[in-house]
């Protein structure tokens, strides 16, 4: 088993940087935002953008997510403590629209059609990386495997595109342009010495 990459303060399970990956929307229809039992982990400051984005989106909006955001906001804390956008039954989140088969998040949709300058909580934009706090100030990194998520993992590999590759834009905006390079550096090093050794 190959051990930790560390770059910067940043601890990453290996698998990131060795397995496949790439979302295949034709194939899944979005379907992470409508399974699970809790929302998407937000920050504080996430939930101000989101609140401040809430007007432009909300004609996209359900009725029922309407509904759950005007009785207890766009965010509730889960039964393990943290923050996490409401949701619709248990399950689907308030910003889930529907279009052409699949569920889009409403808050991207915006942000892409230039309505709002916002565009999803990171933990959304990150996934299938998700990341936890650890202690003296480092962050922890893994690939959490989701069986809806198994189209993703075959387009990945027909594409020979790595999970920190696929995500390349959302680790840029949440780590920074020369953390990535330096990730990119590591997973070349990582691969390399992998090959000779096999």
């Amino acid at each position: 088993m190959l051990p930790i990459i560390q770059v910067g303060n940043v601890l990453l399970s290996p698998d990131i940087l060795t397995e496949m990956f790439c979302c295949d929307l034709s194939a899944c229809h979005g379907i992470c935002c409508v399974e699970g039992d809790a929302g998407a982990p937000v920050t504080l400051d996430e939930i101000a953008e989101i609140e401040n984005a809430l007007e432009t989106v909300w004609p996209d909006l359900s009725a029922s997510a309407q509904s759950v955001i005007d009785r207890q906001g766009v965010a509730y804390t889960d039964r393990e403590g943290d923050l996490v956008t409401s949701i619709v039954g248990g399950k689907d989140c308030v910003f889930t629209c529907h279009e052409g088969g699949c569920c889009l998040c409403a808050l991207e949709k915006a942000y892409r059609a230039g309505r709002t300058t916002y565009c999803k909580p990171i933990s959304c934009a990150l996934y299938p990386i998700r990341e936890k706090q650890l202690s003296a100030g480092y962050v922890g990194l893994n690939y959490n495997r989701w069986d809806v998520c198994r189209d993703a993992v075959a387009l990945g590999k027909k594409m020979g595109l790595r999970v920190y590759q696929f995500l390349k834009e959302p680790l840029i905006r949440r780590f920074g342009e020369e953390w990535y390079n330096e990730l990119t550096l590591t997973a070349k090093e990582l691969l390399k010495t992998e090959l000779e050794r096999n």
